[in-house]
């Protein structure tokens, strides 16, 4: 298969055993071999055991990130296809309830810098990683191949990409050229997709759970959907019985789609706020506007390690003022999407918000990505996503 062996230096095998699929450029003893950036490699022991085949990427601090810990594998086209079968076919119990899922999430379905979103007909991949880049189209036969994939489009469109220098890429790879605006189902609410030039790959899905949370908590309730992007959280807080919803974001052509949103559903539109979230918060703590419900939902304030105390400070300020925002009894909604940010110190971010604005408060549910956004047991690093539900007393 490859010519290439990486070679670990000694007790540098660890995590590798553990089958964690990483390996820092600090752990690399010696590369025999003509090796370019992709390639698949062979890598071994310091006493030459085969460890896994992997790709290579010397120009990153990880190094080889891994394809595959059994010797037998062969890395080639039809071994992608068939791991994209394999995760897509893991889903399978997503179809009762939505038509919008993600089929592969990297890591956690053994495919490192593979994100693959399903909106109806239309696959949408996104390759953040100079190993994935190199099967591109071995990964877009396999989408297009999918039962009822007609279009595959590209969203290569993240800065990450430039720390392994490759261009940012977008558009049609296979198929047919999908609509302006793509329409999907989700536990009985239609929302439209942008899919080329939306947010992440077009939509949220990673809060399907936390949107069934909203809807049960709405009934009756004055609520305030922060960072709305599209509107989901507002469409349903509308389902589920709200008795005002106000949307805050700072795009005015994502609150177009919000509105879209609403108006697919048969809901009301509500008041519809083009504004910088903190500053628009602040407006309404002076007003002495209050909610019964308030949803934050920042998107990522913390990029690596080095970000984490200015990233916090940023989460306290946003808490701090819907704390100032909730009426007697009210609930906060709030998360991080940030990796860096840990479950724990979230909730300690909040819990000093909660202190200052001298706001009396209960964590009465936790909330976290949804089932197709699984996180591998050997691959913690998957879990991002984290939220609180907060009572205030």
């Amino acid at each position: 298969m490859t010519s290439t062996v990486v070679r670990l230096h000694p007790g540098k095998d660890r995590s590798l055993r553990r089958w964690h699929p990483w390996v820092f450029a600090g752990a690399v003893e010696s590369v025999r071999g003509a090796a370019s950036a992709g390639d698949t490699v062979r890598v071994v022991a310091s006493d030459g055991t085969f460890l896994a085949w992997g790709a290579y990427s010397p120009d990153s601090q990880i190094a080889v990130r891994i394809w595959s810990f059994m010797e037998q594998d062969v890395i080639d086209a039809e071994f992608f296809a068939d791991r994209v079968r394999r995760a897509a076919a893991s889903r399978s119990d997503l179809a009762g309830r939505t038509t919008a899922a993600r089929l592969v999430f990297a890591e956690s379905d053994h495919l490192p810098g593979v994100i693959v979103d399903r909106y109806g007909s239309v696959a949408v991949m996104e390759l953040t990683w100079v190993g994935a880049d190199r099967w591109r189209d071995a990964i877009a036969d396999a989408c297009l191949s999918l039962d009822g994939v007609t279009s595959v489009y590209e969203r290569s469109d993240v800065e990450v990409r430039q720390r392994e220098g490759l261009a940012e890429r977008t558009g049609l790879l296979r198929g047919v050229e999908p609509p302006e605006r793509v329409e999907v189902s989700e536990d009985g609410a239609t929302y439209l997709v942008d899919v080329r030039s939306g947010h992440k790959t077009g939509f949220y899905l990673d809060q399907r759970e936390s949107r069934s949370t909203v809807r049960a908590l709405a009934r009756g309730q004055k609520v305030l959907n922060v960072f709305a992007y599209t509107g989901a959280f507002s469409v349903a807080a509308w389902q589920g019985g709200a008795s005002k919803v106000t949307t805050v974001d700072s795009s005015g052509p994502a609150l177009r789609i919000a509105a879209e949103n609403l108006a697919a559903n048969g809901l009301p539109t509500g008041s519809l706020v083009e504004a910088d979230a903190f500053t628009e918060l602040r407006r309404l703590r002076d007003a002495g506007s209050t909610f019964d419900l308030v949803i934050l939902d920042p998107p990522k304030l913390v990029h690596n390690k080095a970000q984490v105390e200015r990233g916090a400070r940023a989460y306290k300020d946003l808490n701090w003022l819907a704390f100032r925002l909730l009426s007697p009894g009210g609930m906060l909604l709030t998360f991080s999407c940030s990796g860096s940010v840990t479950p724990e110190l979230h909730q300690k971010i909040v819990a000093d918000a909660a202190l200052d604005a001298a706001r009396d408060a209960q964590v009465v549910g936790r909330l976290h990505q949804a089932s197709d956004h699984p996180v591998l047991l050997s691959f913690p690093e998957a879990q991002y996503l984290k939220g609180l539900v907060c009572r205030v007393s």
